[in-house]
């Protein structure tokens, strides 16, 4: 028994300790072991183990399982195995540390059963996600980095000021359904929200992650987005704002996505859309959208990690990422055309591939509680997502025009991760029931009956039917070298043109202000002269009687006062 109250991070810093002093094909075989080590140990865990201990005045659970953690943390085990084999290639020590670091506390998060524990692992996530990013060592990943980190250390410091309030109010840190009530709610709330991506705070994400290296993209694209998709899971199910926050999620990304040229900005544009659905789910909070969503997170981690994959191979072999500089690759890398290709058809939820069968589980919920706009908003999403990631991914990848570039498959590792992800998004896609079985509820949900089989079917249908028509008649937007910002130029543009008219203001108003106590001090030095420089009245011989008489009459005066103070 004692063996199940091992927490499942544990081993993932002990793995990362292994691969700091280690090198070579020993630091990936035993990256290797103690992820393969750590799920099987978590397969066998019953779902209802919980460590607790006291703190103060307090009593914490920094290990507590159950269906929802559980369903995260077998995903979270594939996708750090699948990541760990993708860069097996990579000799580089912070690296494969930062991702054995950045894994285990994903999974310490998820088990964490009270806030202070979410607290402590929140922030180890943001600051081992970091280096992923500065480990290309190129300045824009620096700059990038930085303003990553200060995002998610923000979220953190928001999130401890939250737990603080809330812990004040109610008396206790668990980590259960907090809702929108008081200010410790409401801070908590945005905290999740920072890292969930919520409209105006989604930016860190498509700054960050398209500098990170083509291997540390495939883990970032996996644990923070979907640690604070379990967060707002556990503690605001039902929460209805969260319906409109993700239905906007859904649909503003399809337009910046659509102008982008940088191909993995584009997926991390996709990102957001796809959390969008989660967090929608997690609004409408019925047995049915919460397994949409869970489910959702489940696949959308496999799916969005392949192509990340398959955009870095394409990166890590050409040293190219904009859409306007590839094409033709299918020539020369077929072999990741394809598994491309399939997750690009999983992401637009063709039938028989993962997206489908969860997807729609949100997109029913929706109309089944009678959220009839909502429901078109998602279904305007679903085509769009189609646009961006299902066609225009591999298309101008792989497809669009001959860039002329010959080169080859990626290394075989890459392949085999790639194949791995492309594999369980077919099986989940065509046998779904293994995923339904570790959902939090039992719905009976059968996605393969005739009209929503039929209704994706006609959506993909019509959707790349405009694609095609808008290409050929030159009205899809042409990819061009560009820079685009969103909300981020709040940050990045406008508060520092105001910063930099605001101290141009103050700098002006200095130099006035100075000039004008120069001018007074000039006059001040100038009237002094006239009395004390030769000439002067100061300066000015005068005769030893008058100085006498004047020794004299201050000498009187002294003994006056001096007379009438004795008195």
């Amino acid at each position: 028994m004692w063996a199940a109250e091992i927490p499942a991070f544990l081993p993932f810093f002990i793995g990362a300790v292994l691969a700091l002093f280690t090198k070579g094909p020993l630091r990936g075989t035993l990256m290797l072991a103690t992820i393969i080590a750590s799920g099987v140990h978590l397969w066998l865990v019953p779902g209802d183990v919980r460590v607790t201990l006291h703190f103060l005045d307090y009593q914490l659970t920094p290990y507590r399982v159950d269906k929802l953690s559980l369903m995260f943390g077998y995903v979270f085990h594939i996708a750090a195995l699948i990541g760990v084999i993708y860069s097996l290639h990579v000799k580089d020590t912070m690296q494969q540390v930062a991702a054995m670091i950045y894994a285990g506390s994903a999974l310490g998060a998820v088990f964490a059963g009270d806030l202070l524990t979410l607290f402590v692992f929140w922030e180890i996530l943001a600051l081992s996600s970091v280096f992923l990013v500065w480990a290309r060592r190129t300045e824009r990943a620096y700059q990038a980095g930085i303003r990553y980190l200060i995002i998610q250390v923000l979220s953190g410091v928001i999130l401890l000021a939250g737990l603080l309030f809330h812990a004040s109010k109610t008396g206790s840190l668990a980590f259960e359904y907090i809702g929108l009530t008081g200010v410790g709610g409401w801070l908590i709330f945005f905290a999740f929200g920072i890292k969930a991506c919520f409209p105006l705070l989604h930016n860190w994400l498509t700054d960050a992650y398209p500098e990170a290296t083509p291997t540390g993209a495939v883990f970032l694209s996996a644990f923070t987005t979907k640690v604070a998709v379990y967060a707002l899971a556990r503690a605001y199910p039902g929460t209805e704002l969260l319906v409109y926050i993700g239905a906007t999620m859904t649909c503003f990304p399809i337009f910046f996505a659509v102008i982008e040229n940088d191909l993995r900005r584009v997926l991390a544009y996709s990102m957001i859309n796809q959390i969008g659905f989660m967090v929608c789910g997690i609004g409408i909070g019925t047995a049915l959208a919460i397994n949409g969503a869970v489910s959702h997170a489940f696949n959308d981690i496999i799916f969005k990690g392949l192509l990340f994959m398959s955009m870095g191979a394409v990166l890590h072999m050409t040293g190219r990422m904009n859409g306007s500089d590839l094409g033709g690759l299918y020539k020369s890398m077929p072999k990741t055309a394809a598994l491309c290709i399939i997750g690009a058809a999983s992401i637009s939820a063709f039938p028989l591939f993962s997206g489908f069968v969860s997807k729609s589980m949100v997109m029913s919920a929706a109309l089944h509680e009678g959220h009839t706009w909502v429901w078109l908003m998602l279904l305007f999403a679903s085509a769009g997502v189609f646009h961006h990631a299902g066609i225009k991914i591999p298309y101008f990848a792989f497809f669009a025009h001959d860039s002329g570039i010959r080169t080859t498959e990626p290394p075989r590792n890459m392949l085999l991760a790639m194949t791995i992800s492309a594999g369980l998004c077919l099986i989940i896609g065509i046998h779904p029931a293994w995923l339904y079985s570790l959902l939090p509820f039992d719905t009976g949900y059968n996605p393969y009956d005739a009209t929503h089989v039929l209704g994706q079917t006609q959506l993909l249908f019509f959707s790349a039917l405009a694609f095609v028509w808008l290409n050929l008649r030159g009205l899809y937007p042409p990819e061009l070298h560009s820079v685009n910002l969103d909300a981020e130029w709040i940050y990045r543009r406008m508060f520092p043109q105001i910063l930099r008219s605001f101290f141009a203001w103050l700098w002006r108003v200095d130099a006035s202000v100075r000039g004008a106590a120069m001018e007074k001090i000039h006059n001040l030095f100038g009237y002094l002269v006239q009395f004390h420089y030769p000439g002067g009245n100061v300066s000015r011989m005068r005769p030893t009687g008058n100085m006498v008489m004047w020794v004299a009459v201050l000498l009187a005066v002294y003994m006056w006062l001096l007379l009438s103070f004795v008195d």
